[in-house]
């Protein structure tokens, strides 16, 4: 991985973790030295950072993380869900047994950490699930949703996200895995469409529930 590579990685994670915060200044200088890159490396970061609407530019030379707009969550999770119906779909009838095993691998691991007890297994759960929406993307046989998806599952700031749901919750969203594997296996492109539409409108209503309850006045 070179320099810019590394750079951008550790920017976009920060962002997505919240250890740079919505609106907090970003200056190469400071990023330079916190990393302990050259300036050249973060200017290309940020830029790439900035195509992909991580950052934004102000006014001069200022920059900043992103404000996400208050639908932001919703209108990510509908394009998740528009593109992860379709990968779904294309994954019933192109998955090889070898992509079929590994999201049993993946399933079984979730299994093991539901529900979380520390935060080193809720980073693991995260990953996981990535992991396993990215099989099942890579099944797909399709660079081009691979490219949208990948844009798509970053900003929907799952990294951000995921220890809001409740054990309920993530009890579910593992059931939903393993139907999603059996309509995979059945090769069953509808009933696997239908599952993932189900999995990420459950995401989305939680995820929009959390958001409503944070910006809520509290008493």
């Amino acid at each position: 991985m070179n320099a810019t590579e590394h750079a951008y990685h550790i920017i976009r994670n920060d962002i997505l973790t919240g250890a740079l915060k919505e609106g907090e200044r970003l200056t190469e200088t400071r990023l330079s030295e916190d990393l302990g890159l050259s300036r050249t490396p973060i200017r290309e970061a940020i830029g790439r950072l900035t195509l992909e609407g991580f950052i934004e530019r102000q006014s001069g030379y200022t920059t900043r993380v992103a404000y996400f707009p208050e639908d932001e969550a919703e209108q990510i999770y509908e394009i998740r869900r528009l593109v992860e119906c379709y990968s779904v779909q294309r994954a019933a009838r192109l998955a090889t047994e070898e992509d079929i095993a590994k999201l049993r691998s993946i399933h079984a691991a979730m299994k093991k950490d539901t529900p979380p007890p520390d935060q080193a297994a809720y980073q693991r759960l995260t990953a996981a699930n990535e992991e396993f929406h990215r099989t099942i993307v890579a099944a797909a046989r399709s660079p081009r949703l691979t490219a949208l998806m990948t844009t798509a599952l970053d900003v929907s700031m799952v990294v951000r996200t995921y220890s809001m749901f409740s054990e309920k919750d993530l009890q579910r969203s593992l059931n939903h895995h393993e139907e999603i594997i059996q309509a995979i296996e059945a090769r069953a492109p509808e009933w696997a469409s239908s599952v993932m539409s189900a999995h990420l409108l459950a995401g989305a209503a939680r995820v929009v529930e959390h958001i409503a309850h944070q910006s809520s006045p509290k008493e």
